[in-house]
């Protein structure tokens, strides 16, 4: 029977940012390193600089040994939740539909404009085939 992994989002995991609890996340996976970060060969500071946002980019640009990796595993505590939790974060519908209601208030309030440049147009016309 599988086990249930636990999910995380972003913000919860970067909150966990402390000497007393510092939580990383790397590949989509949460790691609770607290208790590692007098044994980090690269001191405390890095692990808790990366708090609080995704370090895959500086775990891979660091060059972890295979060691290093399977030691990870100890450490894991749980899956980055995939879904967003922002209420910042729209799905594309909801910006389809926010862009379109945009469009057509500036539509309903620029309207003297459009009809300005017609009139003008109108009345150029009209001025240049009376001259031939």
């Amino acid at each position: 029977m599988p086990t249930l992994t636990k999910l995380y989002n972003l913000k919860e995991a970067g909150e966990h940012n402390t000497r007393d609890d510092c939580w990383v996340v790397i590949d989509g996976k949460v790691y609770d390193v607290t208790t590692y970060l007098d044994e980090h060969p690269g001191g405390d500071d890095v692990l808790l600089n990366s708090t609080g946002r995704d370090a895959t980019e500086d775990f891979n640009d660091a060059g972890h040994s295979r060691d290093a990796i399977q030691l990870m595993q100890e450490f894991c505590i749980g899956e980055l939740d995939p879904t967003p939790t922002t209420p910042e974060t729209e799905t594309l519908e909801e910006k389809k539909t926010n862009f379109t209601e945009v469009l057509m208030n500036m539509t309903s309030q620029y309207w003297v404009v459009t009809v300005a440049i017609v009139g003008v147009s109108v009345v150029a016309g009209v001025l240049y085939l009376r001259k031939k």
